[in-house]
């Protein structure tokens, strides 16, 4: 089950490393930095553009945490959508990250068969009951969005090659395992049931701000593909008017 931990294991190292970068060794920038820091917190330093800029222009990844990387690109993709939930941003963050790791994105817990469509996680849910269909239904809207988010080029060329089910499909089942899952006792006993009715909600403006996250930092391209540029105009298109072109 992932859960959003990571802001809560940023440090005084991480402060440290922020601080550092924004300052380059100016004392007087350090010391107003640190004066923010103490006055309005960690998170004013986290949502400063500059701090987003200077990890991206320097790519200061090395000396940074993953943690620290991944939340700071998520918090800025969902701000720039105008998502300012700061649980949200931390539960993506956590979900980058566990599916990170070799294999578990396929796994709705370590140590367990491994599901590689949608249609087999929905089928599992719907024979299972208690805590294995909580964390099933839960699955479904996170590997839908995982996917959608991260490699929706690999699900346009599916679509273009196979006949496969396109993004909207992702996007529709990846809410609604989200929305089942907020609904089950073990959501509220973890304080997830709010986060994942947020995700339903949001499912699709979530989806593109990963996908902003991917397209410019993860898989960027030189030069757009005419199947990731066709889907951003779509994207746009559809923040704009709500309906597309039949």
């Amino acid at each position: 089950m992932i859960v959003p931990n990571v802001r809560q294991s940023f440090g005084r190292s991480d402060a440290a490393f922020l601080i550092w970068l924004l300052s380059r060794g100016a004392e007087q920038e350090r010391d107003r930095l640190e004066a923010r820091l103490r006055e309005d917190g960690f998170d004013s330093i986290l949502d400063d553009p500059r701090t987003f800029n200077a990890i991206m222009a320097g790519r200061e990844f090395s000396s940074a945490s993953a943690e620290l990387v991944f939340y700071i690109l998520v918090r800025h993709a969902l701000l720039e959508e105008g998502i300012a939930d700061l649980q949200l941003a931390d539960y993506l963050a956590a979900l980058l990250i566990t599916f990170g790791r070799s294999g578990r994105a396929f796994r709705v817990e370590n140590g367990e068969q491994e599901f590689h469509h949608l249609v087999d996680i929905i089928s599992a849910g719907d024979e299972s009951d208690g805590r294995r269909a909580f964390l099933l239904r839960a699955h479904l809207g996170e590997f839908a969005l995982w996917l959608s988010g991260l490699f929706p080029d690999h699900i346009t060329a599916r679509v273009q090659r196979r006949g496969a089910p396109g993004i909207q499909y992702f996007e529709e089942l990846g809410a609604a395992g989200y929305r089942m899952a907020s609904r089950y006792r073990d959501a509220e006993r973890h304080g997830l049931d709010r986060v994942y009715l947020g995700c339903a909600d949001a499912f699709r403006a979530l989806r593109t701000s990963l996908n902003r996250v991917a397209d410019r930092y993860l898989f960027p391209v030189h030069g757009d593909r005419i199947e990731r540029l066709l889907r951003q105009v779509s994207d746009e298109f559809d923040r704009g008017s709500g309906i597309l072109p039949a």
